[in-house]
């Protein structure tokens, strides 16, 4: 069985049997006893992407703790509104904070983030998108365009897919639907650098 627990870069998820880079978490157990979904999405604010391997620790897949959700790559899991786990990828994690654009007076911490992000991820039960100017945006911003999902690499647009990343000749307009969440639009245009799948590698030359 096929469990419905991969993630693209619009949030939703899909049954798909390959399993991508990372792993993660919406807060807790959504999935039914069953191991089928009904309405629920999450369980909190606290999204996270977490490593598929750490200290040997081995899980029974939508068992009986939290709904397990895996992504193609870090830039999949940042544009769905997931941030690095403090536990397993505590570097990563810290990285990211330090270089979060908190509002003025707001304390750095987990539960701030998340609760910024909440807001800029989700419109009701849909993902929120934001209209933003293509030529301003950094490298691992996810777009929509009609019915597919683009990535920014090197000044490239890369189609979206669950299996990797396929060239493409799309046109970035002026306006364009960003699915990444501004804050997090924020963290990658001051420096964070995540995690590509490895079919992004060929598809775009080295930045000058």
């Amino acid at each position: 069985m096929t469990l419905q627990n991969r993630v693209s870069p619009d949030g939703k998820l899909h049954a798909v049997a390959a399993r991508g880079m990372l792993m993660g978490n919406r807060g807790g157990r959504f999935h039914r006893d069953d191991r089928t979904l009904g309405k629920r999405r999450h369980v909190s604010r606290r999204w996270i992407a977490c490593l598929c391997d750490f200290r040997g620790r081995h899980r029974s897949v939508w068992g009986q703790s939290y709904t397990e959700l895996f992504f193609l790559d870090e830039v999949t899991a940042l544009s769905s509104g997931h941030r690095p786990c403090f536990e397993c990828r505590r570097a990563d994690a810290k990285h990211f904070q330090a270089l979060f654009p908190f509002p003025p007076g707001v304390a750095p911490s987990a539960n701030a983030m998340d609760m910024q992000l909440d807001c800029e991820r989700r419109d009701g039960v849909l993902k929120r998108v934001h209209q933003m100017n293509a030529a301003s945006l950094p490298d691992g911003t996810c777009f929509r365009a009609g019915s597919e999902i683009f990535a920014l690499r090197n000044g490239h647009a890369l189609r979206w897919t669950h299996t990797g990343y396929a060239a493409t000749t799309v046109a970035t307009e002026t306006k364009i639907e960003a699915l990444t969440p501004p804050s997090i639009i924020e963290v990658l245009r001051r420096g964070f650098a995540p995690r590509w799948h490895n079919s992004a590698a060929s598809l775009t030359p080295p930045p000058r």
